[in-house]
């Protein structure tokens, strides 16, 4: 079954897309967590980081890439974004396609609170 990013990418649901290319679809996320919350999909269905292979180094490096000239399109990337891919459960991804969370436009705080 088809995830919702998938569907996305095929035009098939609505989003607010901000780049396309032939390897990914960026678009922003509907539920936002800053003011720049955008999201780097790639067309190639890959479920989570840990299925990430070899041959996919290019694909990695170009969302990484991708992520950063949105950052400079956005007006974030000289006061600071982050970026975070999710993996499983525990790491807190919730759609099982592999995809890249660019987030800015406000202080964003410590990661993980230290315990």
């Amino acid at each position: 079954m088809p995830t919702i990013f998938e569907k996305i990418i095929a035009g098939e649901l609505p989003a607010t897309i901000v780049h396309r290319d032939d390897q990914v679809v960026a678009f922003h996320d509907i539920r936002p967590a800053a003011p720049v919350h955008v999201l780097i999909v790639p067309r190639k269905p890959i479920p989570t980081v840990d299925d990430v292979t070899d041959e996919d180094q290019p694909l990695m490096g170009h969302m990484v890439l991708v992520a950063r000239d949105l950052a400079r399109q956005l007006g974030v990337a000289q006061s600071g974004y982050r970026l975070i891919f999710n993996c499983n459960a525990h790491g807190g991804q919730e759609v099982y396609h592999l995809h890249l969370h660019l987030i800015g436009g406000r202080p964003l705080g410590r990661m993980i609170a230290q315990t």
